[in-house]
């Protein structure tokens, strides 16, 4: 796992958000996984790093690759909150998946 899910693993803890599970596989074919994953609520977070430095997430093929694996999880009812580490290390990215499970 990626030091910005990491982070986002323990802000989750120190709120007391239930349990979730790391690098989940969605998809019945491809070996697509979910950084983290509520899976009996179909609900889960995909942290994208190297957003300011040209990474994998912000290139063509990447980008591209990312839609195909987020609109294929849409399709089969998942609902993905997708974040930045800056959304992390700001608290966003914990409130918005504290009010997408309290719902």
């Amino acid at each position: 796992m990626s030091q910005p899910s990491l982070e986002l693993e323990l802000h989750l803890r120190a709120a007391g958000v239930e349990q979730w599970v790391t690098e989940w596989r969605f998809h019945p074919r491809r070996r697509w996984r979910l950084d983290l994953a509520w899976p009996e609520r179909l609900i889960a977070t995909e942290v994208h790093g190297g957003v300011w430095t040209s990474g994998r997430h912000t290139r063509g093929r990447g980008f591209s690759a990312d839609r195909e694996k987020m609109n294929s999880a849409l399709v089969l009812g998942w609902r993905v909150l997708e974040v930045t580490p800056d959304q992390i290390r700001s608290g966003e990215a914990l409130a918005w998946i504290e009010q997408l499970l309290a719902q």
